[in-house]
């Protein structure tokens, strides 16, 4: 069971850590999607490795347990959003890992316009002002599946709901002041 005050890594680091290419892609990822730290990418390269060598493994194999196992992969996936219907293990194999950071909280509560910058949307998340289902979520790596992404709102009690909040992202001040005078 192992200790509890050492949890295991759930990510594997890169093999050579002074690799040009791959630091500055990270950097660009890490920007683009707002992420914390390196770890957090690597963690979800670990996991879009994982499903790949799911899907490898089961290209070799045959008989009822592949079709079952396949079919409960791309359903997870299918689940997930990082695959369409009809999608096939190819599909699974050309994963990447912005296919899943597109998928985490944070990339979607700044899609949707609930926050200004991805930034913002990282700070609404862990202070929390977002919900995902009607339940607060304080974690922004987490995936929000397919059809949950219409169901993310500010949480009830949230200064954030009133519309005139100084920080929402479609507060405009100028038309505001000209409601107000007329």
């Amino acid at each position: 069971m192992g200790d509890p005050k050492k949890p295991k890594k759930k990510y594997i680091s890169p093999r050579h850590p002074w690799q040009k290419e791959r630091i500055k892609t990270e950097l660009e990822l890490i920007g683009k999607y707002g992420l914390r730290n390196k770890k957090e990418l690597w963690r979800h390269r670990t996991t879009i490795g994982k499903f790949r060598s799911q899907a490898r493994s089961l290209l070799g194999m045959t008989g009822e347990t592949r079709e079952m196992i396949e079919k409960e992969l791309l359903r997870k996936l299918t689940q997930l959003g990082l695959l369409g219907e009809g999608a096939t293990l190819d599909d699974v194999l050309d994963l990447s890992v912005e296919s899943i950071l597109k998928r985490r909280l944070q990339t979607v509560v700044f899609q949707q316009g609930f926050a200004k910058s991805i930034y913002h949307a990282r700070q609404l998340i862990t202070h929390g002002h977002i919900t995902v289902s009607g339940r607060k979520q304080s974690s922004p790596s987490f995936l929000v599946l397919e059809g949950q992404t219409d169901e993310i709102d500010y949480t009830p009690f949230s200064p954030y709901r009133d519309e005139t909040h100084k920080e929402r992202p479609d507060y405009a001040p100028s038309s505001r002041v000209e409601t107000e005078g007329e």
